[in-house]
């Protein structure tokens, strides 16, 4: 399984919106949904720091996760666009081997 995990500082007011965009049920999720391989998406918000999140979105494999970019490429750049309005910055965090259960 793999894990693909972001850092994101969210602009004051709009933690809402962009708790919506990135959670559960939001677009990046609905985007995925329509990739064979993905598995999950989990967001993250910092206890002691509230505008500070973190997602890490759930594949069987980095090749699936790819695709999805490749295949939804405008789809991406457009819900990209749209959490940039939302967030003063964002960090990559990496690509990570996940050993978690979630995959079984």
């Amino acid at each position: 399984m793999f894990a693909y995990i972001w850092e994101y500082f969210v602009k004051e007011g709009v933690e809402a919106e962009f708790e919506r965009l990135y959670g559960p049920d939001g677009g990046w999720v609905q985007l995925f949904r329509k990739v064979e391989g993905y598995i999950a998406t989990d967001l993250y918000r910092d206890i002691t720091n509230p505008g500070r999140y973190v997602t890490t979105d759930f594949w069987r494999s980095k090749e699936a996760r790819d695709r999805s970019r490749q295949e939804f490429a405008a789809e991406f750049a457009a819900l990209d666009k749209r959490g940039d309005l939302l967030t003063e910055q964002e960090n990559f965090l990496g690509d990570f081997d996940c050993f978690s259960h979630r995959g079984k």
